[in-house]
């Protein structure tokens, strides 16, 4: 069996330096500049120009980072919801411009709220509710689109629980993402599982991955190959899944990219 096509996470000023790259193979990738408020409330539409004008000719798989900083898809305020709502709404604006299929969002699981779900009785339960309060109308609208939303792994301890609030949505456009160094930190500094049953654990709702290394203590995104995780481990259960999720890899300095891949092909991983 072929190696997985591996794709990128890059911003719009990014894509010169990467086109051929990702035209190359059609690679999967993810447009990481349009999930800030000051973005997103602005004039985006230049941006989404200027995308198209450098994809010209791209038929891979286009996704966007959604909204996220300072946001929370389960909070209890009403008010909050509101906001959190409408930057959602700016996001699949940016997608139906864009043509793009997916959008990442954030997981509202905390290690605190894990730590404490079994000392208030329905604490679970509220976290699926207030979610489902917040994003239904956000969910109507991306089925709509043809926009799958995809729910990444931040501070959750237990990734089951990540899933339950997917599966809770019952809906094609809710799926799940898995960030391999968000697990890889919450394996190392709280005491999580390894990144491999991330990825066992979300199985078929798996739609995303980030690929990115670290050292089991903070949210390096690192090159692969410069922290601690198992990428053997990682790769036989992206193998084991029926879906082929979009492997993105999500480097803080992109100058990682071709390094990350030749670790990836001499490892017969990924292309």
């Amino acid at each position: 069996m072929a190696a997985p096509v591996i794709g990128a996470a890059l911003r719009v000023d990014q894509l010169a330096d990467y086109r051929d790259w990702l035209l190359e193979k059609q690679r999967d990738l993810e447009l990481q500049s349009f999930h800030s408020a000051e973005v997103l409330t602005g004039d985006w539409q230049p941006l989404v120009e200027e995308a198209k004008r450098l994809l010209d000719g791209y038929s891979g798989r286009l996704g966007i980072h959604g909204p996220f900083i300072g946001l929370s898809i389960a909070s209890p305020d009403p008010d909050i919801r509101e906001i959190v709502v409408r930057r959602m709404d700016h996001g699949l604006d940016v997608c139906a411009a864009l043509g793009a299929t997916q959008m990442v969002i954030h997981s509202p699981y905390t290690t605190w709220g894990h730590n404490n779900f079994d000392d208030k009785p329905g604490a679970r339960e509220t976290i699926i509710a207030n979610a489902q309060e917040t994003l239904g109308g956000t969910v109507r609208r991306a089925e709509a689109l043809g926009v799958t939303l995809v729910i990444e792994n931040i501070e959750d301890k237990d990734p089951v629980d990540r899933l339950r609030l997917a599966q809770s949505f019952d809906s094609t456009a809710v799926r799940l993402s898995v960030d391999t160094g968000h697990a890889h930190y919450a394996h190392g500094s709280t005491g999580a599982p390894p990144v491999d049953y991330y990825v066992h654990s979300a199985g078929e709702m798996l739609e995303h991955i980030h690929l990115q290394d670290a050292d089991g203590f903070a949210d390096r995104h690192w090159a692969l190959g410069e922290g601690t995780i198992r990428w053997h481990a990682v790769f036989r259960a992206i193998a084991a899944l029926q879906v082929k999720p979009r492997l993105i890899l999500e480097l803080r300095d992109k100058v990682g990219i071709p390094p990350s891949m030749a670790l990836l092909e001499s490892l017969g991983l990924g292309q």
